[in-house]
């Protein structure tokens, strides 16, 4: 049992396109408490995207770097960039009774959940890949091989959502995220 002043880490994973940050975003505004472990990646920012906000945008240079002084609570390739979770904000949230939510994808969160046992961890998923296809097409930002990658991603993440305790539908971002506040508050 943790202890009444230990925060609460929340793990939340979802195929590219599922809109789990939109479901994140719908979370930080009902609770302005819970705070955005924000990771760091070499992929560009899309547009309207600001450095330190949605990622830290780094060179891969500078990533493998970070990397090599085992500063990442997780890290792994994805798509051609990489994308990680520095270890030493998470850690001193946590100390300090608040709760974390980690976006990252499976490999990455495997490694966090075997790192941080007690986390609560959830997957999101789409209501169906009809629907995916059609929010990843809605983005404009992927070329067609791209588009192709993510989606065959996707098909190959969708099999790994049995190793998350709770699995969410996102049919409806204020309804996935009453159903994610629900579960953070019976973890």
């Amino acid at each position: 049992m943790m202890s009444e002043s230990k925060g609460v880490l929340v793990i939340i994973s979802a195929p590219s396109g599922t809109g789990k940050g939109t479901v994140i975003d719908e979370l930080l505004r009902r609770r302005p408490d819970f705070v955005f472990s924000v990771s760091a990646t070499t992929r560009a920012p899309r547009p309207g995207e600001v450095d330190g906000v949605e990622y830290c945008f780094v060179t891969h240079d500078r990533f493998r770097e970070m990397i090599t002084a085992d500063m990442f609570l997780e890290y792994a390739e994805y798509v051609g960039n990489y994308y990680g979770t520095p270890a030493g904000p998470v850690d001193e949230c946590l100390r300090s009774g608040k709760t974390v939510i980690l976006d990252v994808e499976v490999i990455g969160a495997k490694q966090v959940m075997s790192k941080k046992p007690e986390a609560v961890t959830i997957f999101i998923v789409p209501p169906d890949m009809t629907e995916l296809e059609s929010r990843l097409r809605g983005r404009g930002t992927d070329t067609e091989e791209k588009l192709g990658e993510r989606l065959e991603r996707a098909r190959h993440e969708l099999l790994e959502k049995g190793h998350y305790k709770h699995v969410v539908v996102n049919d409806n971002v204020s309804r996935a995220a009453g159903e994610i506040l629900d579960i953070i508050g019976k973890d």
